[in-house]
């Protein structure tokens, strides 16, 4: 009979410190976007990393197992659109399919956001996420909920309210228009994270920018080394949504934004 397995860590402090492999990758990926962290803002960043690394030993949170690794891939990653987000002004944001925390947690602390709300349906990934809120101190500014991004859209609370959507590893990008534009308000945008070639991509998600009111598409490429083809999509809503969006995702699987001709 297995032992009890003991229960998962809900402080920083209970985890084993980062090593200097996680740093090196950190600090090479912040020089190359121009990134500064204050102490607090690193410390958070570093704490749900250090979190992470334990809790995805039970929990399938990231493939990613190697700190150098999580420090490149997850967090310089999600940093990458720190810049754009500040100049544009974004200090509120929506993240899609949270899981792990990345981007969401980064660009919280790094903002800093005024308040970010990570949608991740999964509730242990849902308690994974409300664990590092508490641990690295950013309770009252973001919070976790365990509700589809559909649900959320139907909610005159959160519909057409939201400068920004964010989207790293969930969806087409297509379908990620579809459950983003109801969220935003009018000039609000998406920002997704794609790699390499995304012409099939952008052609579906065109079709469904001009059959949710309208608005604009930008790639943006990540310039990192180690990052290559690693790009951001940003789209910006510009029109009205029709009430029947999004659609559930059944309907979304049988009758997708293909492009004319496909």
């Amino acid at each position: 009979m297995e032992p009890p397995r003991k229960p998962l860590p809900t402080r920083v402090d209970e985890t084993p410190d980062l090593p200097a492999s996680y740093e090196t990758a950190l600090l090479a990926g912040l020089l190359a976007l121009g990134v500064r962290l204050d102490a607090d803002e690193r410390a958070a960043i570093d704490g749900h990393a250090r979190l992470l690394l334990v809790w995805t030993q039970a929990i399938n949170l990231t493939a990613i197992r190697e700190p150098g690794v999580v420090a490149l891939g997850h967090v310089v990653d999600s940093l990458a659109a720190l810049g754009l987000l500040r100049d544009r002004g974004v200090e509120r944001f929506v993240d899609i399919g949270s899981g792990g925390g990345y981007p969401a947690l980064p660009l919280a602390a790094a903002l800093p956001a005024a308040r970010a709300l990570l949608v991740e349906p999964i509730s242990k990934k849902t308690a994974f996420l409300r664990t590092v809120i508490e641990a690295v101190g950013l309770q009252g500014n973001v919070e976790a909920a365990a509700v589809r991004a559909e649900t959320l859209a139907a909610d005159r609370r959160h519909r057409g309210r939201w400068p920004a959507v964010t989207a790293r590893a969930v969806a087409g990008l297509a379908d990620l228009v579809e459950l983003a534009f109801p969220l935003l308000r009018s000039g609000g945008i998406l920002v997704a994270w794609k790699r390499g070639d995304l012409a099939e991509e952008l052609a579906g998600a065109r079709r469904a920018v001009d059959g949710l009111g309208g608005g604009r598409l930008e790639v943006v490429p990540v310039e990192v080394p180690g990052l290559a083809e690693h790009q951001l999509v940003v789209v910006t809503r510009e029109g009205r949504v029709p009430a029947a969006y999004p659609r559930d995702p059944g309907l979304r699987k049988r009758r997708p934004w293909r492009p004319p001709g496909c």
